[in-house]
C-alpha cells in the first residue's frame, strides 16, 4: 500500500508542475504598488480583516518514506517503470518546445539490458567554445617584428618552427586580384602572415562599420516603447509621490533637540567659549606698502580711453564746421564705412532743443566691443632698426677702380650693332651691325681704322686668345669670315698669313663644310671663309679655346647642326652632338679643364670633351637662357636670362644657383667677366648697364664677395632693345658697350 500511496503522491505532484509550466512563470500580472505612509497605515487594518476570510494554502505533506534510503530496489524499478512513459513524454514536448537539449534515442544497455537514453555526440565548431581550430603559430601575442629577419614565423605546439610562407611581388598580388574573385574578401594576419577569408558575418559587421550602423544585425534601433509605468496598477510606481506630507515631517525632530541641548549645557558648564569681541584699537595703523615684494607677473593693462568729443559735436558748433548743401549731399551718397565722420554738426538755438541722441545704441555697442577687443597682454616691441639688417657691404670707393663714366663713343649709322669684340693687347675693337659693316677702331682714342662691308647681317665676332697672331672671326649666314687687321707688325702678319693660309695645306677630311682660302689682298676682305651646312641660319655665338686653335660656333637654328667646332691647324669641323635637348644659346669652354659648357633654354649642361660624358646638369630656374659667361678661374658661373635674373653658380658647391640677382627691370641681354680685375658687368634692354665687384676668394670656406658698384646709363631704348652686348678692355677696367641705338660706348675710369 506504501508503494501504491507513493506512486500516486508523485503522480499528483507531476500533474501540478505541468499545470504551473502550462502558466508559465509569467503568466499572471505582477502588480506593485507603492503607497505613502498614512495610506499603508490606514490599509493595514484592511488588510488584516481581509486576510481572515481568506483561504491559506497548505504546503503539500512529505512522505517520510521518500526520504528513507532503506527502500528496496524492486520499489524502485517498479516506480520507474510507472513514471517512466510520462516523463518521456513531457521531456519531449518540452524540448520540442524550447529546443535547449539534441534529441535523445532509446537503446538496450549491453551490460544491464535494460534500456537507456543516448545524446548524440558534440560536434565542436566554431560557434562552440571548445573549438577545434588548431593554431600552428603558438608564439601567443607578441610583436612579429621579431621575427622579421628570421626565415620562420614562430613555433607550433610541438616546438617545431612554423616556416615563413612563401610571398609574391606587386605583380604577384596584383594578378591574383584579378584572377580570384573573392580576393577581396580576406584579410592578412599577422600570425600566420597569410591572408585569410573572411565569413559571410564577418563581411557584414565590416560593411555595417563603414556604412555607420550598429554590428549587431538583430539590433532594432525602432522597437516599439514599453510603457513602463503607465497602465492599470503602475501609476506610482515612482519613488516621488504627490500626497500631501504627513504631520509627522512638520514636527520636531527630538534629535535634533538632543543635540542642541547637549550643546547648551557645554556653554552653561564653561567647556564651550566663544571668541570675544575685539575693541576697536582707535590708533590709526600705517602699512609700508613699498616694503612687499615686487610682482613677476606684468600690471593689467588699461582699457581704452573713449574719444573725446570735438567742436563738431556740441549742439551750437561754429559756422566753420557746419557743412554745405553739397557736403551734405556728398556725405549721404558716401557709404558708411568710407566716410570721415559718422554724423553731421548740426546747430540748434537752445540746448532744450536738443532732441534724443540717435547713435547712443550704436555708441553703447561700438564702445563694448573696443572693451572685448581691446588687448589684455602687452607685447613687447622690437625697436630693430631696418638697416641694421642689410649685409654690410664695403664702400664703394674701396674698390675702385671701376669704369664710371663715359669716355668715347663711335656710331653705326645705318642699323642697330648686335655684336663687338677687343683683342688679346686691348687695342683693338672690332664691331659689327645688322647691316653687314664691320668697323675696326682703336680704344684709345676712338680712331676708325678699317671698315669692311659684307652684305649680310653680322652676328657674332670674337678675336683670338693667341698673342703671337692678330685676326678676328665674323659669323654671318650659314658662314665664319676671318679678318686680319691692317697697321700690325711684318713678324705678326707673316704668323697670321701661315696660320689662316698655310703653304702647305693639311690632307682634307669627309666633312659638309667647306674651308675656303682666299690669296691676295687680304685687307680688302676676309683670308679664310668656312661655309656652314645650308639652313644653319645666322650664327649667333662664337667662342675661343684658351691656346686659340679651337673655335665653336652656335647657329640660329634648333638642330642638331646648330654647334660645331673647327680646329684651325687641321681645317677640319665637326658637330660634338648627335642629339640635343633643347634649344642651345651658348657654349663656353672651360678656362683650365677641358670641359665644355652649353646653355640651352632652361639648362646648363658640363661635358667632358676628353672622356666624353656629361659631368653635371646647372638648373638656374630661369625660363629663357640669354648669356653666360665663366670665371677666369674656372669655379664660378653666371647665368642671365630673359625674365631678369643673374644667377651666380658655384661649380663646386652645388648645381642650384648660390645667389640670385634681381637689378634689372627688363631683360638681361650680356654678361661678362673682366678677365684681371675683380669685376664683372650685365647690360639689359632697359638700357642699363651694372657694373659689380666680384672677389672671389681661394679658401673655399669663404663665399665669394658680391658688391654692386656702379649703373652706367647712356644707351638709348629702340623698339624695345637696349644694350646688346658689353666686354671688357683687358688691360684696363674698362667697359665696351654695343646698343640697339647704334652707338658703341667705352667707359672708362
Amino acid at each position: 500500500m506504501a508503494v501504491i500511496g507513493l506512486g500516486k503522491v508523485r503522480n499528483k505532484r507531476k500533474q501540478e508542475e505541468a499545470e504551473e509550466v502550462e502558466k508559465g512563470p509569467f503568466a499572471g500580472v505582477v502588480d506593485l504598488e507603492m503607497q505613502s505612509e498614512d495610506e499603508a497605515e490606514d490599509e493595514d487594518q484592511e488588510g488584516d480583516d481581509a486576510s481572515d476570510n481568506e483561504d491559506v494554502d497548505e504546503f503539500p505533506e512529505i512522505d517520510a518514506v521518500s526520504d528513507s534510503e532503506e527502500g528496496s530496489e524492486e520499489e524502485e524499478e517498479d516506480t520507474d517503470d510507472l513514471d517512466e512513459d510520462d516523463t518521456l513524454d513531457e521531456n519531449s514536448d518540452a524540448d520540442s518546445d524550447l529546443h535547449i537539449f539534441p534529441k535523445f534515442r532509446k537503446v538496450v544497455s549491453d551490460i544491464t539490458g535494460q534500456t537507456k537514453v543516448v545524446y548524440p555526440e558534440i560536434e565542436p565548431d566554431y560557434d562552440s567554445d571548445s573549438s577545434t581550430e588548431d593554431d600552428p603559430n603558438r608564439v601567443g601575442n607578441i610583436p612579429m617584428h621579431w621575427y622579421d629577419d628570421l626565415p620562420h614565423l614562430g613555433y607550433d605546439i610541438n616546438g617545431k618552427r612554423v616556416l615563413r610562407p612563401a610571398k609574391g611581388d606587386e605583380l604577384d598580388r596584383f594578378l591574383q586580384t584579378v584572377e580570384d574573385p573573392n580576393s577581396w574578401t580576406t584579410a592578412f594576419d599577422q600570425n600566420t602572415q597569410m591572408d585569410k577569408p573572411l565569413s559571410a558575418e564577418e563581411l557584414d559587421i565590416i560593411r555595417r562599420l563603414q556604412a555607420g550602423e550598429n554590428p549587431d544585425a538583430e539590433y532594432d534601433p525602432y522597437e516599439p516603447t514599453i510603457e513602463w509605468f503607465t497602465g492599470k496598477g503602475k501609476e506610482e510606481v515612482m519613488p516621488l509621490s504627490s500626497a500631501p506630507e504627513p504631520k509627522r515631517r512638520w514636527l520636531p525632530s527630538k534629535w535634533e533637540k538632543q543635540k542642541i541641548m547637549k550643546i547648551v549645557r557645554a556653554i552653561r558648564q564653561g567647556r564651550i567659549v566663544g571668541s570675544k569681541p575685539t575693541a576697536a584699537d582707535k590708533k590709526q595703523q600705517f602699512y609700508a606698502i613699498w616694503n612687499e615684494p615686487p610682482s613677476n607677473q606684468a600690471p593689467p593693462l588699461p582699457a581704452p580711453k573713449p574719444k573725446l568729443p570735438t567742436n563738431s559735436e556740441s549742439y551750437n558748433p561754429p559756422e566753420e564746421y557746419l557743412p554745405t548743401e553739397e557736403e551734405r549731399k556728398l556725405w549721404e551718397s558716401t557709404d558708411p564705412e568710407d566716410r570721415e565722420r559718422d554724423y553731421l554738426p548740426h546747430k540748434y538755438p537752445a540746448l532744450r532743443l536738443v532732441p534724443a541722441y540717435d547713435r547712443f545704441i550704436k555708441q553703447r555697442f561700438n564702445r563694448q566691443l573696443d572693451l572685448y577687443l581691446a588687448p589684455r597682454i602687452q607685447r613687447v616691441k622690437l625697436n630693430v632698426d631696418p638697416n641694421s639688417l642689410l649685409p654690410k657691404l664695403p664702400s664703394p670707393n674701396s674698390l675702385r677702380p671701376f669704369p664710371n663714366y663715359k669716355s668715347l663713343q663711335f656710331m653705326h649709322t645705318k642699323a642697330r650693332v648686335r655684336c663687338l669684340s677687343i683683342s688679346s693687347d686691348g687695342a683693338w675693337v672690332a664691331s659689327g651691325d645688322e647691316s653687314g659693316v664691320i668697323s675696326l677702331w682703336e680704344v684709345n682714342v676712338g680712331r676708325e681704322v678699317k671698315r669692311w662691308s659684307l652684305g649680310s647681317k653680322i652676328g657674332a665676332i670674337e678675336w683670338c686668345p693667341r698673342l703671337d697672331v692678330c685676326f678676328f672671326v665674323a659669323g654671318t649666314e650659314e658662314q665664319l669670315h676671318f679678318f686680319i687687321p691692317p697697321n700690325i707688325s711684318p713678324a705678326m702678319l707673316t704668323m697670321t698669313q701661315s696660320t689662316l693660309a698655310p703653304a702647305t695645306l693639311p690632307p682634307a677630311t669627309q666633312s659638309s663644310i667647306k674651308w675656303i682660302s682666299v690669296s691676295g689682298a687680304a685687307e680688302d676682305g676676309p683670308i679664310l671663309t668656312i661655309e656652314l651646312p645650308s639652313a644653319s641660319g645666322l650664327s649667333r655665338q662664337l667662342t675661343w679655346h684658351r691656346k686659340g686653335d679651337y673655335l665653336a660656333s652656335v647657329s640660329s637654328s634648333e638642330t642638331q647642326g646648330s654647334v660645331w667646332m673647327h680646329q684651325i691647324s687641321r681645317r677640319h669641323s665637326q658637330a660634338p652632338f648627335k642629339k640635343i635637348k633643347g634649344a642651345v644659346q651658348m657654349v663656353l669652354f672651360h678656362p683650365t679643364k677641358p670641359h665644355f659648357f652649353v646653355a640651352t633654354q632652361r639648362y646648363v649642361r658640363l661635358y667632358n670633351l676628353a672622356e666624353q660624358k656629361l659631368l653635371k646638369t646647372l638648373m638656374p630656374g630661369i625660363k629663357w637662357i640669354s648669356s653666360m659667361d665663366i670665371h677666369p678661374s674656372g669655379d664660378h658661373i653666371i647665368v642671365g636670362g630673359y625674365d631678369r635674373k643673374l644667377c651666380w653658380f658655384d661649380l663646386e658647391l652645388s648645381e642650384k644657383p648660390y645667389k640670385v640677382l634681381r637689378y634689372h627691370s627688363r631683360a638681361i641681354r650680356s654678361l661678362h667677366f673682366h678677365p684681371t680685375y675683380p669685376l664683372f658687368a650685365s647690360s639689359s634692354d632697359d638700357g642699363s648697364i651694372q657694373i659689380f665687384h666680384a672677389r672671389v676668394y681661394s679658401d673655399l670656406m669663404t663665399d665669394p664677395l658680391i658688391v654692386p658698384l656702379k649703373i652706367l646709363r647712356g644707351h638709348n631704348v629702340q623698339e624695345g632693345l637696349g644694350v646688346l652686348q658689353i666686354k671688357w678692355v683687358i688691360k684696363q677696367p674698362w667697359l665696351v658697350s654695343a646698343g640697339a641705338d647704334g652707338s658703341v660706348s667705352l667707359w672708362c675710369s
